[in-house]
């Protein structure tokens, strides 16, 4: 019910709706038939048995909706100077990158670009772990070439997370010197990556620095979404 509320709200194109005759033993269930039908889009009631063979989840909530989400392109997204984004680069589960996209949209982040590897952002599970943030925060899907061309072009300066990188409180204060690490006004891309092997290679050979968040004696890693929020903020409010 969150994801069809936040679609509608985000205005996005709705090829139409099947609802579970349980929908309309609650009042929000009815409120969100309402809504459906004054923007003109078709409602359909489906019986219980047809409604569980079709949808997703183990425990439904009584619509299923068919919309078309945005699509990005590289052209449309040009982080502005002071700006942070979210790079991520091959993390595989659908529910970390619905996580990721949430959490960048809820920092403030400028956007998201997804390099190969990555799940589809527009899974279901990536959607419902996102919470409606991807029908509203740029998602712009790139391969490696597009992507550094992207970043040559809007003078992005690239961070990428590393278990044996800098220390996340010494890079910002490097950067607050304005060049000791090549940091300057522009924006800042943060690249995560792979949940076991991290960001490849070539993604590391071309960011400006590597960072790390510094963890309590014997804690081995943190989880990718939750990585991301304390470097994303962080660098934010270092800007």
């Amino acid at each position: 019910m969150r994801l069809v509320e936040e679609a509608l709200a985000a205005g996005l194109p709705f090829q139409g709706a099947l609802v579970a005759p349980d929908l309309a033993r609650t009042a929000r269930g009815v409120a969100l038939v309402a809504e459906l039908e004054r923007h003109a889009i078709p409602v359909e009631e489906i019986g219980v048995r047809t409604f569980a063979q079709l949808a997703d989840t183990e425990a439904p909530q009584g619509i299923i909706a068919v919309i078309e989400p945005r699509r990005w392109a590289a052209a449309e997204f040009a982080p502005r100077p002071g700006s942070v984004a979210l790079v991520i680069d091959g993390v595989q589960d659908p529910g970390n990158v619905g996580t990721l996209i949430r959490t960048a949209h809820a920092l403030g982040a400028a956007g998201t670009v997804v390099l190969r590897g990555t799940a589809d952002p527009t899974s279901p599970k990536a959607l419902r772990a996102a919470m409606g943030a991807t029908f509203r925060h740029p998602v712009v899907a790139l391969d490696d070439a597009g992507f550094i061309g992207w970043a040559r072009k809007h003078a992005v300066t690239l961070w990428a997370a590393a278990a044996d990188g800098t220390p996340l409180h010494r890079a910002l204060e490097k950067g607050a010197g304005k060049g000791d690490a090549g940091v300057d006004d522009g924006p800042i891309a943060v690249i995560v990556g792979n949940e076991g092997a991290g960001i490849r290679p070539q993604l590391n050979a071309v960011a400006a620095q590597r960072v790390a968040i510094p963890l309590a004696q014997g804690a081995e890693s943190l989880n990718v979404a939750v990585a991301a929020g304390i470097l994303l903020y962080e660098v934010t409010r270092g800007r």
